[in-house]
């Protein structure tokens, strides 16, 4: 079977089995920051966009993305600067072995990229908490990592509102 989708922004044509699932076929493909943890769509360190909306690559199948745009990590920051999101978890050091990161950092743009689009700009501590959910991090607790969005919630325009 013939798969035709963009991948960070390039056309690609893979051949794919019916069955299998897109996280297989990224990785496959070279595409080694889309991490397999669990495997059941758990932990989130499978997280990819599809078409701009973060989506667990372990519980989608490959052709259900024919004629999608597919972002990965490897889109950001390479060849030059860290993107401003990879940035500032740098900065906070919000990893620690990094296996999460990628899907923390997926997730974290398609919340920015929301923030960027809303009428009320205001942004209460739970709902940054509520896009942690979903993404297994066994090391650091989730302080620098919500300290990190609170940051970056400001730098895309939006205000932090503590409850």
């Amino acid at each position: 079977m013939n798969l035709k989708i963009t991948v960070n922004g390039e056309k690609k044509q893979f051949d794919i089995e019916p069955n299998e699932m897109l996280i297989d076929v990224l990785r496959r493909e070279g595409y080694k920051s889309v991490k397999k943890g669990c495997n059941m769509a758990d932990c989130g360190t499978c997280t990819v966009l599809k078409d701009g909306k973060a989506v667990l690559s372990c519980k989608v199948f490959a052709a259900s993305v024919e004629g999608c745009e597919i972002t990965t990590v490897e889109a950001l920051g390479q060849n030059g600067p860290l993107h401003d999101i990879q940035q500032v978890f740098v900065d906070e050091s919000a990893f620690q072995c990094g296996f999460c990161a990628p899907g923390i950092i997926m997730n974290t743009m398609e919340f920015m990229d929301d923030i960027q689009q809303r009428e009320n700009k205001v942004v209460p501590v739970s709902e940054i908490k509520n896009r942690l959910n979903g993404n297994l991090c066994r090391c650091t607790g989730y302080e620098a990592q919500l300290s990190a969005l609170k940051k970056l919630v400001v730098k895309y325009g939006g205000e932090v509102e503590d409850e």
